[in-house]
């Protein structure tokens, strides 16, 4: 009987050393570090943030951009988010000065870019075509990279990634519904 102990006793002692020197050397050995591929960055990369915002932050963010953007034009304009864009500005005729008032829709594309296709349009009293007022600003205006106006078209659109952002960051339009105040963006980062 004696002998049933004693073996009985050095298994568990030996079961107990063995869970002990595994644990110690668990401990002892240095983190494995998983390797995910989603996250693992090369260069040129971009990470990504999704935003909302509304109506009233964009309208202020989007016309401190176009002053800096547009600070050595002659010519003022400012652009106003309603139910509609809505673009402000003076057309020089002789030595005065015509106001007028575009109008667009807004539409996120899938691509991330943003058309504005032109609803209406009022300048002073004058009955000018829209293709022609829209080729007067894309030729008189200081627009920021990235937009491009499409009179023959009655649009204007806005390639968003090529828009020049501080950081080399990037910006998609997800969503641009103005009569919700939906508006949502996803904002690239560049992981280098």
């Amino acid at each position: 009987m004696k002998n049933k102990w004693k073996i009985g006793f050095l298994a568990l002692l030996g079961i107990n050393l063995l869970v002990a020197i595994i644990v110690f050397s668990l401990a002892l050995s240095p983190p494995k570090e998983t390797k995910n591929n989603k996250s693992a960055t090369q260069s040129g990369e971009y990470v990504s943030f999704h935003v909302n915002s509304n109506k009233y932050d964009l309208n202020k963010l989007i016309n401190h951009y176009l002053q800096e953007e547009a600070s050595g034009s002659a010519v003022d304009y400012r652009v106003v988010l309603g139910d509609e864009v809505e673009l402000y500005g003076t057309l020089p005729v002789f030595n005065d000065k015509v106001n007028m008032k575009l109008t667009f829709e807004p539409d996120a594309l899938n691509n991330g870019d943003l058309r504005l296709r032109q609803k209406s349009m009022s300048i002073g009293r004058l009955p000018i075509p829209i293709s022609y007022v829209l080729r007067f600003i894309s030729e008189n205006y200081k627009l920021p990279n990235g937009v491009e106006i499409k009179s023959d078209d009655q649009m204007i659109y806005v390639h968003m990634q090529q828009l020049k952002l501080k950081s080399d960051m990037k910006i998609k339009a997800d969503k641009f519904d103005l009569k919700k105040d939906d508006i949502a963006f996803t904002i690239l980062v560049p992981v280098k």
